[in-house]
């Protein structure tokens, strides 16, 4: 490891960038004007909580601003170093850290996948709503079965949501992160909620998979919209979409 990663990796260090991550983004929520979509969002989803709300993995930095202060939350973060400072803003934010994440091909064991599973189920059964991702570990805007093996075990609706600002930074990463920036207009926008029975079948399952990634893609296009701009997640997700079909006709 580096000396500059063995710094940025040091305790001292991630607790104070994960307060400046955190005092960051309490700046952008307070100095943007949100406009919530649908407007009784609230009133609708209120009586369901505990719920998991889903997001595409872009979304880690924003998703939170959605969250109603008197919700208990609790959000799914990797156990890698970057997590760590990850789960220290998040505790700023006032958000519990349940450490853990898919293994997409490799021992889930060793990404901490069955352990955070139980911590989830543990959470909403205490009334906590859970925060994750949706995607696929590395595959941005395909969903996983993570998060509908979640919902069918808890019982507890997934509700998909989108969080942008009209000023941000969208990053050309894997995920196409999104930050927003101060002093702009922002929208929150909240999907259908989706129901998993208990006795789910695996085709049940697939068609509640497939959902969630219809809702998400759904959301996050109106939100983008809703600040005059286009979802370059979703430009990008066309983009593999075409190249896949391109190499299974070659």
């Amino acid at each position: 490891m580096s000396l500059v990663k063995r710094i940025t990796r040091s305790r001292p260090v991630q607790e104070a960038l994960g307060f400046l991550v955190a005092s960051y983004l309490g700046l952008v929520r307070r100095t943007n004007r949100f406009v919530m979509e649908p407007a009784d969002a609230y009133d609708r989803i209120g009586p369901m909580m505990p719920v998991i709300a889903a997001m595409w993995h872009g979304q880690h930095f924003m998703i939170h601003f959605a969250k109603r202060p008197q919700d208990r939350a609790a959000s799914l973060v990797s156990r890698s170093g970057d997590g760590e400072f990850n789960a220290i803003a998040l505790r700023h934010l006032g958000i519990r850290a349940i450490r853990g994440s898919g293994a997409r091909g490799r021992d889930i064991r060793k990404k901490g996948g069955i352990s955070a599973m139980r911590a989830m189920l543990r959470a909403l059964g205490d009334g906590e709503m859970v925060v994750m991702t949706a995607d696929i570990p590395k595959i941005a805007r395909v969903c996983g079965e993570g998060i509908v093996t979640l919902a069918q075990f808890s019982g507890r609706p997934i509700v998909p949501v989108a969080v942008v600002t009209s000023r941000r930074i969208d990053f050309d990463s894997w995920d196409r992160a999104s930050l927003g920036l101060p002093f702009g207009r922002g929208a929150m926008v909240l999907g259908e909620p989706i129901l998993v029975p208990r006795d789910a079948d695996a085709q049940a399952l697939e068609a509640a998979r497939q959902a969630v990634e219809r809702e998400l893609d759904a959301v996050h296009a109106r939100a983008y919209a809703l600040v005059g701009a286009k979802d370059p997640g979703a430009r990008a997700k066309e983009h593999r979409t075409r190249t896949l079909a391109g190499g299974s006709r070659a």
